[in-house]
């Protein structure tokens, strides 16, 4: 689906939402009247200082709303240039993940939807930040590709692919995402996504991270439920 369908089908009560270089910003009345506040990354555009500061800025100034914070993702990855990277790139992407787990631990609640591609820290920042991620069908999340991935572990390509074939931890895309509990759900494009977001908005999961247990259901993180309960007894102790 192509961004102008989507926000169409999310909203059929109408938007605010402009696009300007690579990213989208504004309001949209919800079916249930509330007002959400929809940021995001579009056209593949990679996420930098300058993007992070000002999604991160959108989301602070709108510090008095009540609604759902919508985070629509087709990204590239964080942005590559010696400039960023130079002005601290890492504190301005963990500074906008922070702003969205803020706003979901005071009472609006955060939902990432996934459309296209995205990649590394721009992934890490923004729809993974969110309490709840979705994802259309065709969605090309990637945590680390294989390539990159091959030159961090040594491995080569091959060994990776074979890898990715049982194990879901190695592999980018949307299944695997799927199987390893970082995406949530897969929406039906052919049904109404106005729907589809009201029904995930009354049954959210609570703020408690949970995608481990998650994964461990969909058999992509066999030894998360054991290490989740480890953590979970030591901060109930606590």
């Amino acid at each position: 689906m192509q961004l102008a369908d989507i926000l169409a089908s999310l909203f059929p009560d109408g938007h605010s939402i402009k696009t300007d270089h690579g990213l989208l910003y504004g309001s949209a009345l919800l079916s249930d009247g509330q007002q959400a506040l929809v940021v995001g990354v579009s056209d593949r555009a990679a996420v930098g200082v300058d993007q992070a500061s000002l999604l991160s800025r959108h989301i602070l100034d709108d510090h008095s709303g009540t609604g759902p914070i919508l985070v629509i993702v087709d990204s590239d990855s964080q942005m590559m240039s010696k400039r960023d990277e130079l002005l601290g790139l890492n504190e301005f992407l963990a500074h906008l993940a922070k702003c969205l787990i803020f706003a979901d631990f005071h009472g609006r609640p955060t939902i990432g939807i996934l459309y296209g591609h995205t990649a590394a820290g721009a992934f890490l920042a923004t729809a993974l930040a969110t309490r709840v991620l979705v994802a259309l069908p065709g969605a090309e999340p990637a945590v680390m590709d294989l390539a990159s991935m091959s030159k961090v572990t040594k491995l080569s390509i091959e060994v990776l692919q074979e890898k990715a074939k049982t194990t879901a931890i190695f592999a980018p895309g949307l299944d695997n995402l799927a199987k390893t509990g970082a995406v949530h759900f897969v929406w039906n494009e052919r049904e109404s996504l106005a729907s589809q977001l009201s029904a995930l908005l009354a049954d959210l999961p609570d703020t408690v991270d949970k995608r481990d247990l998650l994964g461990f259901e969909r058999h992509g993180r066999t030894k998360a439920a054991e290490i989740a309960e480890r953590v979970y007894a030591i901060a109930r102790a606590s």
